[in-house]
């Protein structure tokens, strides 16, 4: 078969990532890797169309690769320190799939080093396991690209002075080291399903490399907290086309139109949120994962499940105590019982800096006094939140709010 160069754009598209995770492993470097990559690939424009496409594309590619990776480490002066590391091209071990296949597993727990910040962290991840040029991870992260790419080479160099495994963590230290994975995916997923700044609620993008990646965290690594995770985002993104109008100004969910849900992204949801529960102990992302359903299966507000998605609350926050959750659990009690309910309990945690600091806490206490009637109150609240918001759409809502609250003097 030989490949037209749309052809070579899906094979590159579907094979980079995993070449290059597999040379990462065979030739120590990740800037060596990256290099080793592009030059396989411009070998295969350059061959395959006149001696057709190999029976394994991706075991030519590494193995072109590595070739050349060797050859750019005998060409510096490196190569007295690495030779020895070196095999010839036709020699290389491990390429059984099953390697190959767990390669970017390796690479996706390098990236998640507890080593390493979580900025780097999730900076590093987006350049090496999604493929985003480091330009594109700038734009996502709203970072100047020069930063971005500081933030990279450190953490690169760390990982190499320090030397940290290429490797997935054993059985032992398994259950230590996914949920800094987990947790840097799901931070992937947050900052494009509610952008920090900006005038978009939503980075489609960048919420679908998190999903992309946590299904193929799921592929090689079954756990039931991966599971939760893809269920959490899954049935978060399903609301995406109705948490903006078409105005660009933002929807609450309690005035979303459900019509606009992905159906199909619910029942992936749904089924990934099984698989999840089906496995114990039940995690943090699967208990989130169960409040996201209960809201994606109510056809209108009025026939939210308030009482399970309390008790759901209450489960998280016993097992894993912070402020946002305990805000979280005071709205769905405020929901579920009444304003003055919710109050009490916001009360309690207003004290908390991390709540003084949290533009979602005063949000909240605002709406909360509003619908008991206290608009005064409710004034001084939402001008709290204005302090402290950054997103655009969040605002123009926060001032709309307040707008509202003039008319009802």
């Amino acid at each position: 078969m030989r490949p037209h160069p749309p052809l070579l754009d899906t094979l590159y598209r579907t094979h980079a990532r995993r070449v290059q995770a597999t040379l990462i492993r065979l030739l120590g470097d990740f800037e060596l890797a990256e290099e080793a990559v592009q030059d396989a690939f411009a070998a295969a424009v350059q061959q395959w169309p006149v001696d057709g496409m190999p029976d394994n594309p991706r075991a030519w590619l590494i193995r072109t690769g590595y070739h050349c990776g060797v050859t750019q480490i005998r060409q510096r002066s490196t190569a007295q320190r690495r030779a020895h590391l070196l095999l010839p091209a036709d020699e290389i071990p491990d390429l059984e799939p099953d390697t190959i296949q767990d390669d970017a597993l390796r690479l996706l727990f390098t990236c998640c080093h507890p080593s390493l910040s979580m900025e780097a962290r999730v900076a590093l991840t987006l350049r090496e396991m999604c493929g985003l040029t480091t330009e594109q991870v700038a734009s996502a992260l709203l970072m100047k690209a020069a930063t971005v790419a500081q933030r990279i080479v450190r953490a690169k160099r760390k990982i190499r002075h320090a030397n940290i495994p290429y490797e997935v963590p054993s059985q032992d230290e398994l259950p230590a080291r996914l949920p800094a994975v987990l947790q840097v995916i799901y931070l992937v997923f947050n900052e494009g399903y509610s952008r920090s700044t900006g005038s978009q609620v939503v980075d489609i993008s960048l919420t679908q490399e998190a999903m992309r990646l946590g299904e193929e965290l799921a592929s090689l690594l079954p756990e039931g907290e991966v599971f939760g995770l893809l269920a959490l985002m899954r049935l978060s993104d399903a609301r995406r086309d109705a948490r903006q109008d078409s105005t660009g100004e933002l929807v609450t969910l309690e005035h979303q139109d459900r019509g606009l849900w992905h159906q199909a992204d619910i029942r992936s949801g749904i089924a990934w949120l099984e698989q999840a529960l089906a496995m114990t102990p039940t995690g943090y992302y699967t208990l989130q994962a169960s409040i996201a359903a209960v809201h994606s299966q109510a056809s209108h507000p009025g026939q939210t499940d308030w009482r399970r998605i309390v008790r759901l609350y209450d489960a998280l926050c016993l097992r894993h105590p912070s402020p946002v959750l305990a805000l979280n659990r005071a709205v769905a009690i405020a929901m579920k019982e009444s304003p003055a309910a919710g109050l009490q309990l916001l009360s309690e945690l207003e004290q908390h800096p991390q709540m003084n600091r949290y533009y979602l806490f005063h949000a909240a206490q605002a709406d909360l006094l509003r619908r008991q009637g206290r608009h005064e109150d409710a004034r001084l609240a939402y001008q709290q939140a204005l302090a402290l918001v950054n997103q655009a759409p969040e605002k123009r809502f926060l001032l709309k709010q307040l707008a509202g609250l003039e008319g009802a003097q």
